[in-house]
Formats: structure tokens, C-alpha cells, sequence
């Protein structure tokens, strides 16, 4: 009796091709156990935007983050930074595509950017990183 296997119905691509796919994989995403690793080192060498809603930023984003929601992004409000500005955007998470949509916006205006895999749910929830919380009213 032979058994097949869903795993490698297809083969795997050999370690040239492989090596090509992630390396190109990694330099369209990070995540948040790189980026907390930067801001605690002080390698701020990028800009940290929270693309969800300005009222879901408030509630509580994380630490560093700069609010953008990403249907602001033009090339009016990204005209202040320079071209060389380097930028690492997150959403809700994994079911959200609001860094997709961002990350095509930003890279279309000529900037280097990537996205933060897990957004703010990883961040938060499953990580527990520091997060700053209702920055529009006190905390109760």
C-alpha cells in the first residue's frame, strides 16, 4: 500500500530557486519580533506605520508607530519625507489587508517599504509587546 503525500504532491523547488523565492520574500516583509528587536536597540533607521483607522491607532498601537491610515496615503501626505525614507507598515493581522494595500501605495510613490507580518494582533496579543494605549482620552 502506498501512501501519497499532500506535502509533496508537488516537489519542492531545488535550493537555487528556493534560495531566489525567500530571499525575495524577505525583503517585501519583516515582523514583529525584528522590528521590537530594532526599537529596542535604537535601530530606527525606518518609519513604523499603523495604517489602520486613526480611532484604532488611538485605542492602542505600537510603540513608535506613526498613524497613516493607508487610505491617506497620497503622494500629498507622504511629500514630507525624503526619498530614501524607509518604511515597515502594519494593519489588524493576518486577515486584514490594509498593509498590502499600503505597502502597493508607499512603493508606488518610490519608497522602500515593507510589511510587518502579524500586524498589531501579533504584536500584541500573541507577543505582548509594549503598545501605547488610548492616546485620545485617559485611560480609565
Amino acid at each position: 500500500m502506498s501512501t501519497l503525500s499532500n506535502v509533496l504532491e508537488f516537489s519542492p523547488a531545488n535550493s537555487e530557486v528556493a534560495n531566489t523565492f525567500f530571499s525575495n520574500k524577505l525583503s517585501f516583509e519583516t515582523d514583529c519580533s525584528d522590528v521590537y528587536a530594532d526599537i529596542k536597540a535604537g535601530a530606527n533607521n525606518y518609519l513604523l506605520l499603523d495604517v489602520r483607522s486613526k480611532e484604532a491607532f488611538d485605542k492602542s498601537h505600537a510603540i513608535t508607530a506613526i498613524s497613516m491610515p493607508h487610505a491617506q496615503i497620497t503622494a500629498e501626505s507622504f511629500a514630507q519625507y525624503p526619498k530614501d525614507t524607509v518604511f515597515v507598515v502594519y494593519c489588524w493581522g493576518p486577515g486584514c489587508n490594509g498593509a498590502t494595500k499600503a505597502a502597493k501605495k508607499i512603493s508606488a510613490l518610490g519608497f522602500a517599504v515593507k510589511e510587518m507580518i502579524g500586524g498589531i494582533h501579533y504584536w500584541e496579543d500573541f507577543e505582548r509587546y509594549p503598545v501605547n494605549r488610548y492616546q485620545a482620552n485617559a485611560q480609565v
